[in-house]
């Protein structure tokens, strides 16, 4: 078997993965008309003592055997749960109420809208969930429907919303954990110009997941302001909707930047869809400067040489505002700042110890979720609902630091409190990716 032979089969591999995994990341859609918002009485999975909350935990056992890609161990996620529900209630609850934390764990090789669905009703119907906090789940009707039963959603995955979104979807979408899509795109574009990746070159391939968000991002965000840094952008929307419209896009996405000669290319939307592309990439022998960030899971693209091919991480460049997925322990030293170290007692004092920062990647997404409900209903009492919550969270400003980052900032539109980045790179040395020059905030 030839190399180019062995890439296809791999990339087909690679693509497979996409519906399996949940990977093929669809945005969120229009909110129907869901039920009355209020800031007085109480929301759903509330009674006079107590308030239940599921966390879902992403299975990717069978879908990592099979197909052989590698992700750090997550560890025990219904202990880490735990370990919160105890901390939390023992100082104070959630508004004077104890908190009953549910781990619902969901299995990636089943996913699909209709699995979303059945979880979506397992969550708002069975358990009758006050919060639910979403760990990989995807497809397009998942938000909507937490949002149409009047629960409230505090999204710990990698893919972003923009404020459109987070504004359509109100009161119910929050992220404790990632910054908002719109002030990404700017600062991604930014941070690209200021290392010099568009220099020499007028064009730059735009590798996107074609979802309503991304257009509306696209159109209103990057493509003004590539035209305005002098690189016209080539895009090209990839359908991510199954095996075979993913697997045409990724192909007409190289034999197009081929065509128009572009050597500089970047992914929007998340959904791991650098991965793929560099896989497809190499199939057809296409090589080019690439740009990544955080929304495409840098310590994926590493630890996975036998999948990714390693020549293609070479020169990558962009931003990072997630170390337990950007950056090894050798580059940031782990535990780091004070709302990292927090999160990891609470967890250590129920149990639980991890080996690596990214061991601890999802413990501290749950961390942060827990304790900004913690913190924002302190003072709701009888009031407890997602429109008050909503007032409440935005009141906290910049009081309110991720675990899963290093800056936070909340409050008018705002409603994704990661606020710090820093610009990203692989370093050859190291074989790995490291974070440059100074943190800058994403509201800055």
């Amino acid at each position: 078997m030839d190399r180019s032979t062995a890439l296809r089969a791999v990339a087909a591999t690679v693509v497979a993965a996409v519906a399996f995994t949940g990977c093929s990341a669809v945005m969120p859609g229009a909110l129907d008309q869901g039920p009355p918002v209020a800031l007085t009485g109480t929301g759903p999975g509330v009674t006079d003592s107590t308030v239940k909350v599921v966390f879902v935990g992403v299975d990717l056992g069978t879908t990592g055997s099979t197909l052989g890609f590698r992700t750090a161990d997550a560890g025990d996620l219904p202990a880490q749960v735990k370990a919160l529900e105890e901390h939390v209630n023992a100082n104070g609850g959630i508004a004077g109420r104890r908190l009953q934390a549910v781990f619902r764990s969901y299995e990636a090789s089943n996913d699909s809208p209709a699995a979303e669905e059945k979880l979506c009703n397992q969550i708002t119907q069975d358990d009758k969930a006050f919060a639910v906090v979403l760990t990989g789940q995807f497809q397009s009707n998942a938000r909507p429907c937490y949002a149409s039963r009047g629960t409230l959603m505090l999204d710990a995955t990698l893919v972003p919303n923009d404020d459109a979104t987070y504004a359509r979807l109100s009161p119910y979408l929050w992220s404790a954990s990632y910054p908002g899509y719109d002030a990404f795109v700017r600062a991604l574009l930014a941070s690209l110009d200021g290392e010099g990746f568009f220099t020499g070159v007028d064009a730059a391939g735009v590798v996107a997941a074609d979802t309503p968000v991304n257009h509306a991002v696209y159109e209103r965000l990057a493509e003004p302001e590539l035209r305005r840094l002098g690189v016209a952008p080539a895009v090209s929307w990839v359908d991510t909707t199954d095996l075979g419209t993913l697997n045409a896009g990724l192909n007409q996405a190289v034999v197009d930047f081929r065509s128009r000669g572009v050597s500089r290319v970047m992914f929007l939307g998340g959904a791991r869809l650098a991965s793929f592309f560099l896989t497809t990439a190499a199939a057809q022998s296409y090589t080019a400067r690439y740009a990544v960030s955080s929304f495409d899971n840098p310590a994926f693209l590493v630890n996975n040489p036998g999948t990714i091919p390693v020549a293609a991480l070479d020169g990558m460049v962009g931003i990072g505002f997630n170390p337990s997925q950007d950056v090894p322990d050798s580059g940031l030293p782990f535990p780091g700042g004070d709302a990292e170290r927090a999160c990891l007692d609470i967890l250590a004092k129920g149990g639980q110890s991890f080996k690596t920062r990214e061991n601890a990647r999802v413990a501290v997404t749950y961390c942060d979720a827990a304790l900004l409900l913690h913190a924002a209903a302190k003072d709701l009492g009888a009031n407890l609902n997602a429109a008050a919550f909503a007032r409440a969270a935005a009141a906290l400003g910049d009081r309110f630091t991720p675990a899963a980052g290093t800056r936070g900032l909340l409050g008018g539109d705002r409603r994704a409190a990661g606020d710090g980045y820093r610009v990203l790179a692989y370093d050859t040395g190291c074989s790995c990716f490291a974070y440059r020059g100074e943190e800058k905030r994403f509201a800055g």
